[in-house]
This record gives structure tokens, C-alpha cells and sequence, in this order.
């Protein structure tokens, strides 16, 4: 919740969970808003977690001010859980807009209940003394597939998620709208992915949320039509005369077809730390094998994109991006390969693989050139 006199906020975010047995897991893109009591003000917000070691969680969370979009903030998030409830306590300020020396973002503790049949989140925020700062209420909805994640082949089948004011699109560019609501009637005859959003509070960091749905087995082949008797038929016309082959000239001049370039290649153990170039420990044997194999190879060249999550501005994680691409072209030159052989780019948070916040999007591919 943002105030009305600038305060550059710092604490920590953990989360306080209770009740026996393993909790379901809360990692996800969480949707919603804030609001408070008495007041006309609203904040739609964005909560990302995803799992640590053990029952940590880590991730953000990212709230506009109702009236004036523009104006957003980013919280780091981290914590543990063991149960049903959580209590949340913001770690730091990641990125703020149109900041003002007389605005600042209230800061403190969220206590949260879960509810696992609408995959909703309820919390109370008690924030730190601060201006007019005091209390908040949260609201998020996760959206989840609450049917089957497998269908026969060919059979009318009913996708069921949960969410609030959901709509169903077939790509993750959102062009091309299928269904809108928390069920769809389709049939399928191979695995499909769908891309669901949420028209709750809807903010300018909510993403398009992918749910695949398997296809067991194969449709059925429709009947084949028994023949209908035909009636007798005028002779048939003379045969064409066959046309002479091509000489071998003319053929020789139809050019092949053109070969595909090989997909980039993505390492999996190569990625970086939340917001920073800063390649992690996980990708050391990745990176010296593929040194060893340029010094193998010296006449392979390499291009290295770069790419961020989904956390923070575009912009930022455009020069992000290309930060980490330079940070594996460094690694290379310093094991001994020359720099004219590697090229770098850099995509920012435009091509994630996984929904936000995921570790696994902060990460290079890699592919040969020419």
C-alpha cells in the first residue's frame, strides 16, 4: 500500500505457517488487490512464488496504485511454510516508479489464510509505524487446474480451473481467445497447452498462465460410407499424351530445399542470481565443458542470448539479459577462447519458458553459427 510521503522501506519477508503434515504447495502467480478499511483507495497486486531448499519460498510481490497504474513497486519475498497459513514480511525494494519525496510504500508483516477449493489467499497486512500506515487487507486468486490433466483423444471433455473471471486463450500472446470462465467444453486430439488469464485487478506484471492437458490414446476414425450404386457411364475419353520429362538441366535448376537452422540450445545448469548477472556455482562444469569444446573445435562460433524472468521493468531486464550473456562470453575468453568467435544478444523477459518467478528462466541458450 502506498502512502502519501516518500520512505524508503527495508525489512524482511518470512513466512509463518502452522498445522501438521506437508502443506500444498503456494508457489505460483498469485492475482489480486488491497485494499483498506475506510478508505476508497485500491492496489491490484501480484504475488510470484516459487520453492527454495526445504520449505523455503522465495519470490515477489508487485502492486500499482488503483488510480494511477504508472506509479508500481517490487518487493523481494522469501520465507518458510509448514501449514495452511503464512505470514509474510517484505525483505527489499527492488524497483519503484515515480518515486516522490513525498510518497513511500508501507512495509511490515501480511498474515494469510489458504484456501486450497478456490486456491484463494485472505491476508491482514500490519505494516510498521509510518505515516498513515497501519493495516491493509490482501486478496489473490491462483489460477489451477482443478480437473483432470489427462483426456481421451477425440472425447468431449470438461477443463475445469480455478481463478476469478477467467479467460482461455490458445497462445501466449493472448490473440487468439478461446472460452472465458472457470470450466471449457473441448475435445482434444493431442496434448494442448492453454493460456489462461484473470480479469480480477488485473495489473500491467500479470501474466498469461500456461495449463497443459495430456491426450490418452487415439480418436476414433469416423465410419467409412458404404458406396452408392452409380449409373452407367459415357465412355471414357482418350488418355492425355504423357508429357516428356524435364531434361536434366531444368531439373538440376530447381534449388533445394532450404535446410532449418538448429534450434538454440538452452543449459540448464547456467543461470544467475534474482536480479543480477552473477552466474550461480550450479554452472560451472556446463561452462568448462563447453569451453573445452570450443578449444576442441576452433572453427565452431557461438551466439550466447541472455534472459531474465518476468520480475522488475522491461527495460531493465533488457540490459539484464544482454549482462548475462556478456557474463558467459567472459567465462569462455578467460578459459582461452578467442572473443571474435562469440557473439552475444539479449531477449529480457520476453521469451520466459516457465510461468514467473521460476530460476529457470534467468538463464542462456546457445547456438552455432554460420
Amino acid at each position: 500500500m502506498k502512502g502519501s510521503f516518500w520512505f524508503w522501506g527495508a525489512g524482511g519477508l518470512a513466512w509463518l505457517l502452522a498445522g501438521p503434515g506437508r502443506a500444498q504447495s503456494l508457489a505460483g502467480a498469485w492475482q489480486g488487490v488491497e485494499t483498506k478499511t475506510g478508505e476508497d483507495g485500491i492496489w491490484p497486486s501480484m504475488l510470484r512464488l516459487q520453492p527454495g531448499r526445504g520449505e523455503l519460498l522465495f519470490g515477489v510481490l508487485y502492486q500499482e496504485v488503483g488510480s494511477e497504474p504508472e506509479t508500481t513497486v517490487t518487493f523481494q519475498v522469501q520465507g518458510t511454510r509448514s501449514g495452511p497459513g503464512l505470514r509474510l514480511e517484505h525483505v527489499r525494494k527492488l524497483d519503484e516508479t515515480r518515486r516522490s519525496p513525498f510518497s513511500y510504500w508501507c512495509y511490515g508483516s501480511i498474515t494469510f489464510t489458504y484456501d486450497a477449493t478456490l486456491e484463494k489467499l485472505t491476508g491482514v497486512a500490519t505494516y510498521l509505524p509510518q505515516g498513515d500506515c497501519d493495516t491493509g487487507t490482501f486478496t489473490f486468486y491462483r489460477i489451477k487446474l482443478k480437473s483432470a490433466a489427462s483426456v481421451p483423444a477425440g472425447a468431449l471433455s470438461t477443463l475445469r480451473v480455478s481463478g476469478r473471471d477467467v479467460r482461455w486463450f490458445a497462445d501466449p500472446e493472448r490473440k487468439q481467445p478461446l472460452a472465458t470462465g472457470n470450466s471449457y467444453r473441448t475435445k482434444l486430439t493431442k496434448t494442448t497447452t492453454f493460456y489462461l488469464t484473470q480479469g480480477y485487478y488485473p495489473t500491467a506484471d500479470s501474466p498469461a498462465v500456461p495449463i497443459t492437458i495430456q491426450v490418452a490414446g487415439t480418436a476414433k476414425a469416423a465410419p467409412t460410407p458404404r458406396p452408392t450404386p452409380k449409373a452407367p457411364s459415357a465412355p471414357a475419353a482418350p488418355a492425355p499424351t504423357p508429357t516428356p520429362p524435364a531434361p536434366a538441366d531444368s531439373l538440376a535448376a530447381t534449388p533445394p530445399a532450404p535446410t532449418p537452422a538448429p534450434a538454440p540450445v538452452v543449459l540448464p545448469t547456467v543461470l544467475f542470481q534474482l536480479g543480477t548477472a552473477e552466474l550461480l556455482p550450479t554452472g560451472g562444469p556446463a561452462l568448462k565443458q563447453l569451453a573445452a569444446d570450443l578449444l576442441a573445435n576452433p572453427a565452431l562460433r557461438l551466439r550466447i542470448a541472455g534472459h531474465t524472468d518476468r520480475i522488475g521493468e522491461p527495460g531493465k531486464n533488457q540490459v539484464l539479459s544482454e549482462q548475462r550473456a556478456e557474463a558467459v562470453k567472459a567465462y569462455l575468453t578467460k578459459a582461452g577462447v578467442a572473443a571474435d568467435r562469440i557473439q552475444t544478444s539479449g531477449y529480457g523477459d520476453t521469451r520466459p519458458l516457465y510461468p514467473s518467478p521460476d530460476p529457470r528462466n534467468r538463464r542462456v541458450e546457445i547456438e552455432k553459427l554460420p
